[in-house]
């Protein structure tokens, strides 16, 4: 053996060794930490009501503090700025204005046509969605017949059919998404979507729905399909909660339950909605067991963002493997507005989306003004 030779291998090794910036092997380190952790971006709209256009149909002028068209704009941002994102609506979204009710009332919507608030939400490719209790104003009929025009799943897990004795729309889905993780590895992840409404929807809407459908409590229903929901393999289950958030002791009847639901451990978001407020937001500072710094009740992150378009809810969720288990180790939930304070415009108009939905905007102004209003 050439001992010589073998020494000076040795002693150049060294030399080399000893020039290799210790920066390298803390970002393997790093690397290492970070395989396996995932951001995930989950965005909301709730009780737009109808409000597509940035327009007030009953001054007959533009308000730049309503409109899915300009949250559209928010949409579009958040999502460029997240790898993994999913967007969500929480319901309320076909009645409450002029639009609505002349798509109803006056001009209808022909077979095999789409209504423009699921024109719209097709258009911005929403992940799901929920109804509301208002989506049943203008009858199962009209709402069943429009439904068909979705090209997302549409979920409630408490409206029952009194035929049938089961659930009158899918109570929940998995959606399988593919994610990437902070290395850029792709993972599937089976995510676990589920709806919720008030009870109170058999006397607001006793005429449409008595001797149809029936409606069960929102947290024993809760407590009944997200087990289910978990066995069948979702690995984080979002609760698209059209309901508001009240810490009055809970009973069947509760309306807004947000607060309750926050204590099924299996689920992991909340999107809530019905009472038009904005969480986080200095209305709940004085919830117990809530969070508004960082946007969560009893350890679980919610959102909810207001009414008409005028916001856009956000969750950004730090999801990790532990035990094979996918988990939320950490959560931030906050919303966007569309405008100041003093109603001036911060973001533009998606024009696309304008552009789909300007025909039936248009006719409702026009027959507006035949009315003389």
């Amino acid at each position: 053996m050439n001992y010589k030779r073998l020494f000076l291998l040795l002693f150049i090794v060294t030399i080399i060794w000893s020039q290799v910036p210790s920066s390298m092997f803390a970002e393997d380190s790093r690397a290492v930490n970070n395989n396996g952790i995932i951001d995930l971006r989950i965005l909301e709209t709730t009780d737009l009501h109808a409000a597509l256009v940035n327009y007030d149909y009953y001054q007959t002028k533009t308000d730049n503090t309503i409109g899915l068209v300009k949250t559209a704009s928010l949409i579009h941002q958040a999502r460029s700025e997240a790898i993994n994102s999913l967007l969500f609506d929480d319901g309320d979204h076909l009645k409450g204005n002029p639009l609505g009710e002349y798509l109803v009332r006056i001009r209808g919507i022909q077979k095999g046509n789409v209504h423009p608030v699921y024109r719209a939400f097709n258009y911005l490719e929403y992940d799901a969605i929920t109804i509301g209790n208002h989506e049943f104003n203008y009858g199962l009929k009209f709402l069943n017949s429009v439904l068909k025009g979705v090209k997302m799943p549409v979920v409630n897990a408490n409206v029952y059919s009194v035929k049938e004795n089961k659930p009158y729309f899918k109570p929940y889905v998995i959606l399988k998404r593919s994610v990437v993780d902070k290395q850029g590895m792709e993972h599937e992840l089976n995510i676990g979507v589920i709806g919720f409404m008030p009870p109170q929807i058999m006397r607001w809407d006793k005429a449409n729905l008595e001797g149809k459908v029936t409606a069960r409590p929102m947290v024993e229903s809760a407590k009944e399909f997200v087990p289910i929901l978990k066995a069948e393999g979702a690995d984080i289950i979002i609760a698209l909660a059209h309901t508001g958030i009240d810490s009055e002791p809970y009973h069947p009847e509760t309306e807004n339950a947000v607060y309750y639901l926050s204590q099924i451990p299996e689920i992991d978001v909340i999107l809530a909605g019905h009472s038009h407020s904005v969480f986080p937001g200095p209305t709940f500072k004085e919830l117990p067991m809530a969070n508004i710094n960082e946007g969560k009740i009893k350890g679980k992150p919610v959102v909810m963002a207001g009414a008409f378009g005028s916001r856009l809810g956000i969750i950004d969720l730090k999801l990790e493997v532990k035990d094979g288990n996918w988990k939320v180790v950490n959560s931030t939930s906050f919303t966007r507005s569309i405008a100041d304070e003093t109603g001036n415009p911060l973001v533009k108009t998606d024009k696309k989306l304008f552009k789909l939905i300007k025909p039936a905007h248009q006719e409702t102004v026009d027959f507006l003004k035949k009315l003389g209003l």
